[in-house]
């Protein structure tokens, strides 16, 4: 059986009207995915002169700012952002985060690592980068993303893992990978 993208119908009835997502409007729902607006709260990596090795930890630094203010994102500079929603994913529905195509036009890049697992909750941590050759100020609450939900089947293990409960901006935690892949050395 061929596992299909959810409508707009089932996204209102098993997420919206079931509080599956915290702070969502139902004019975010499109024909076949929701809408997530942008949150407060910013991580910034630190800039490693000697370069980043995968495994080790990143130092990032935070800003938050107030709904009613503007954050400026350089050309070519990459930042973590939040949504405003909190997403608590069923253990048998998965979902993958998309930036919106408007966004994508002016050159904002959302998110290059978008799956959500089953089992899921929390805050979603969305990728920006500036692809443009101007600054571009993001705007808490402007609809930035969409999430685009399938059923899953069979699934023994939902998601427990360290992104769980997450809801600010949250940095990379890939030095927790060293504990779960035995033998894995940097």
């Amino acid at each position: 059986m061929i596992e299909m993208i959810w409508g707009d119908k089932k996204i209102y009835r098993k997420m919206y009207m079931a509080g599956a997502i915290d702070h969502a409007k139902e004019n975010m729902i499109n024909p076949a995915s929701i809408n997530l607006r942008l949150g407060n709260t910013f991580a910034i990596p630190a800039k490693m002169l000697d370069g980043i090795t995968l495994g080790e930890r990143l130092p990032y630094g935070r800003r938050a700012v107030g709904d009613d203010e503007k954050y400026p994102l350089k050309p070519g500079e990459f930042i973590l952002a939040t949504t405003k929603e909190y997403i608590y994913m069923p253990v048998n529905v998965a979902a993958f985060v998309q930036g919106r195509s408007s966004i994508g036009r002016i050159g904002l890049t959302v998110q290059n690592a978008g799956f959500i697992d089953p089992g899921f909750n929390g805050s979603i941590t969305l990728e920006l980068v500036n692809e443009s050759p101007s600054t571009i100020f993001l705007v808490p609450g402007y609809p930035v993303a969409q999430l685009v939900f399938f059923d899953c089947t069979k699934v023994k293990n939902p998601y427990h893992g360290k992104y769980n409960g997450q809801r600010d901006a949250t940095e990379s935690r890939m030095e927790e990978d060293l504990k779960k892949y035995p033998g894995l050395s940097i």
